[in-house]
């Protein structure tokens, strides 16, 4: 039987929620992957009883005394994970102990070091001979997050601690805001206890940034300002100051209070408590971090590259090693930059020929850069607007995925808007996973602070990357994976999910999306961007170029808004090789795909190969290799049996 015409047996439409309330929920269109389904029809040739017994015996293999022994450390080291980084089990729906958050001390990151060193210790009195080939998988990702940690433990002082684009300031409040619900009375006073133990947690920040200091690893004179209006914005409003306007930890505690059919008198307690935490807690825990910042002012430096730093070449290499799981060299991504950047200028040429534009490429980029017809207002109403767009985008894509995926996500999808607090310094948009028991949705962020950051040529790309098929669509179902280990369903290999998402932004041309050639130019211009990363990343940490210089390529070369390739650099100084990630893993993930049809032929099946890269959770590169090359070789072995 050919693969290609293979029927699901859940061939029930899966559920689109109401749009009016910006949520999108999707039920599993098929239930197990599909080399399971693969065994089962393979296996009709007795009755029903005997197909079912067979089907059971395939899907439950029996386990080996040394494979339990490996089953038993999973549970026990995921356990003993969510005990050691209480805010870590937040998101992931874990609230034992939700007064808490992760302790960042250096006597607690030794002892995790030492840790690590135990649990590598014990894998490797693991005869991995006795392994099913599923946990053999699980064996190796866990190994290798073992041993990645500890080859990056020389450098672990070398990443900031805190940087203009994230860090604890505005973690601790996304956290209270986005994680922490309050459905009891127990849940607000966890809220109020957390409050109240900000101040240890910061401590730890700050004794981590003095190290730094100690060691010459300062900040970028740049980072410093903006990290203190980030910081010093958490501080405005009631109860900080006499304002009008709640302060964005105080009208969080509130909305969510005012849930609670509470008494007046236990309403107005934990009112006041909650206060006096945000008064004596919080406010001295924010300007002590503020301080411990400001204090690097006179001593931060001026070049933005981790060249800079003593052992700089050796931490960025490890860096991109993180990142983009291969053995690639700063030189090597810096080409391959350059060679897509070509690529995709010619096929930016194609475009301005449909749409009859004449002249130059570069021209044409400005002017769209320029262009106010596309871009929605800088207003209230055009951000609502633009928020709908996004919204109705996916609403269709949800229609189009069966089409595409056999298994697809329960979790709900949300769009929402960067909160004010921390719009000025986040990225362009982001994506936030649900926990595996669909205590809260995803959350696909757009960043709304100036809209001629954010055009309406790439609205629908962007809203594929981060929602469907994007992240949403790979990090929820790996959450709800029920054949894997806990760890392994939170895995994160950046270079497979960003290469994910930039993958889904290509898939959707090949879905029907895109039909406005200036929507498929913000494609070209989305895919661009990425391609342009690889040149400016390394260009800033290898080839020790400046910041102005990154900026004038991102200009020269794309046809984004000066502020938004301003932007983006400062994010690539300040997450060191992150950027490389994405094309790395898109270019990785085609040639996979083209290789599986080339051998497949008619008997190629997108749905298959799509459940088959997303059907173990993140992997490295080198890893999704091979599980394409065992999906052509059970469907090459299905075949040739279904012939004999």
């Amino acid at each position: 039987m050919s693969i290609a015409s293979r029927n699901c047996p859940c061939n029930a439409p899966f559920r689109i929620a109401n749009v009016t309330d910006t949520r999108y929920g999707m039920a599993r269109f098929c239930s197990s992957f599909w080399l399971i389904w693969v065994l089962l029809l393979t296996s009709c040739g007795g009755s029903d009883a005997d197909s079912n017994a067979l089907s059971e015996v395939a899907l439950v293999p029996p386990i080996s005394a040394e494979q339990q022994r490996l089953e038993d450390f999973f549970t026990a080291t995921w356990e003993e994970d969510l005990v050691r980084y209480p805010a870590s089990a937040s998101y992931l729906g874990v609230i034992d102990r939700q007064d808490q958050w992760n302790d960042v001390t250096e006597s607690f990151q030794l002892a995790s070091l030492a840790i690590t060193r135990q649990r590598l210790d014990f894998l490797n009195g693991i005869d991995t001979s006795q392994l099913s080939d599923d946990r053999l998988l699980s064996y190796r990702l866990y190994r290798l997050d073992l041993e990645r940690t500890l080859a990056g433990a020389p450098f672990r002082h070398h990443r900031y601690v805190i940087h203009q684009f994230r860090g604890p300031h505005t973690s601790a409040v996304s956290l209270l805001i986005n994680v922490h619900a309050i459905n009891s009375v127990q849940d607000a006073e966890a809220y109020i206890a957390r409050l109240n133990n900000l101040p240890l947690y910061f401590d730890g920040v700050v004794e981590q940034i003095q190290i730094r200091a100690d060691k010459g690893l300062f900040l970028v004179d740049w980072m410093i300002p903006k990290i203190i209006e980030s910081a010093s914005n958490v501080l405005l409003g009631v109860p900080f100051d006499a304002g009008d306007e709640p302060s964005v930890i105080w009208a969080d505690f509130k909305d969510k209070l005012d849930q609670l059919a509470l008494a007046p008198a236990e309403m107005n307690r934990l009112r006041e408590d909650a206060r006096s935490a945000l008064l004596n807690a919080v406010r001295p825990a924010y300007q002590k971090l503020i301080a411990a910042v400001r204090s690097q002012q006179d001593r931060a430096m001026s070049e933005d590259g981790v060249w800079r730093f003593s052992d700089g070449e050796a931490f960025y290499a490890n860096r991109l090693n993180v990142f983009t799981t291969t053995r690639l060299t700063a030189a090597e991504i810096h080409q391959a930059g350059l060679d897509n950047v070509a690529r995709l200028h010619g096929e930016m040429r194609t475009v301005m020929a449909e749409l009859g534009e004449e002249g130059d490429l570069t021209t044409f980029l400005t002017r769209v850069r320029n262009d106010p017809a596309l871009r929605f207002p800088n207003t209230e109403e055009g951000r609502s607007t633009y928020l709908d767009a996004a919204r109705a985008s996916i609403d269709d894509m949800a229609e189009r995925l069966p089409a595409y995926f056999g298994v697809l996500p329960r979790a709900e999808l949300v769009v929402k808007r960067v909160e004010a607090y921390r719009e000025r310094s986040a990225g362009k948009a982001f994506y936030q996973r649900p926990p595996s028991d669909e205590s809260r949705p995803g959350i696909y962020y757009a960043n709304l602070y100036d809209m001629n950051s954010m055009p309406k040529t790439d609205l629908e790309a962007l809203a594929f990357h981060e929602g469907l098929p994007g992240h949403h669509l790979q990090l929820a179902i790996a959450a709800e994976l029920s054949h894997v280990p806990d760890f392994q369903r939170h895995t994160r290999f950046t270079a497979f999910s960003e290469g994910w998402g930039l993958y889904s932004e290509y898939l959707a041309k090949e879905m029907g999306f895109y039909q406005d050639p200036y929507s498929n130019f913000g494609r070209l211009s989305m895919e661009l961007w990425r391609a342009a990363r690889l040149v400016v990343d390394t260009g800033l940490h290898h080839k020790q170029w400046t910041r102005e210089q990154a900026v004038a390529y991102l200009v020269a070369n794309t046809p984004n808004a000066v502020y938004d390739c301003q932007r983006a650099i400062e994010r690539y100084i300040a997450m060191p090789g992150q950027a490389t990630a994405y094309m790395i893993g898109k270019l990785r993930i085609v040639e996979l795909r083209e290789m599986a049809r080339q051998a497949l032929g008619a008997r190629f099946d997108i749905r298959a190969f799509h459940d088959v890269v997303l059907g173990s959770g993140a992997v490295p590169l080198d890893q999704l290799e091979v599980h394409v090359q065992r999906l052509v070789q059970d469907v090459l072995a299905t075949e040739s049996s279904a012939d004999s």
